[in-house]
């Protein structure tokens, strides 16, 4: 009957063959510069570092992998950038310009046209913040007229749509508000817009 050898982990260690070339890496370089094949490879002298071991989504330390991987020595490469969208805007101290939820150029038509329509008809209807907005545009276009000069001519007809609105401001302004110094528009509050209930208001010339 053959003799049954018990192998042990010491055993089973010592059979195995040495190995005296470790892989340093995922990246396949070697501590002695051999490969198994026989080609000798070497490290690249120049180019990016590869980036430490990860643990699953998060770095180890992201603030030394990154700025090492980087070759960055400043504070701020340390940190990665988020965008998410979101755009920030300065505080407006100071600033008494109502927006009326439109940009610029949209405002600017909207109190241009507003201001057309008052001049014209003498009273419109309009909501509360347009009408306080386009009050001082009506007290301008009133105080050119006082002055009654061509310069002060094209500049309305620059500002007011219509040109005969223009001619027939400049001819009677000097003899309705001749003696007024300002306040030449009054704002009357009314019922809210059936919808939206927003706050409505006559806006007409005194």
């Amino acid at each position: 009957m053959a003799s049954v050898s018990t192998w042990n982990l010491s055993s089973l260690r010592a059979s195995l063959p040495s190995i005296s070339a470790h892989p340093s890496g995922p990246s396949g370089y070697f501590r002695n510069g051999s490969h198994p094949s026989g080609l000798r490879l070497s490290r690249p002298k120049s180019g990016p570092r590869p980036l430490n071991s990860f643990v699953g989504l998060a770095p180890l330390n992201p603030l030394i992998n990154l700025s090492s991987a980087q070759g960055s020595t400043s504070f701020e490469h340390s940190f990665m950038g988020i965008d998410n969208g979101s755009r920030f805007f300065a505080m407006r101290h100071g600033r008494k310009v109502p927006k009326l939820n439109r940009p610029p150029d949209q405002r600017r038509a909207l109190l241009r046209g507003l201001t057309t329509q008052l001049l014209k008809y003498g009273r419109i209807k309009t909501t509360r913040a347009r009408a306080s907005a386009m009050r001082k545009y009506v007290d301008k276009m009133i105080t050119l007229a006082k002055d009654g000069s061509l310069h002060k001519r094209r500049q309305a007809l620059g500002f007011i749509y219509e040109k005969q609105i223009v001619h027939a401001l400049f001819a009677e302004v000097p003899e309705r508000y001749g003696d007024r110094e300002g306040g030449y528009t009054r704002i009357i509050r009314t019922l809210p817009r059936r919808g939206d209930n927003a706050p409505m208001a006559y806006i007409e010339l005194v």
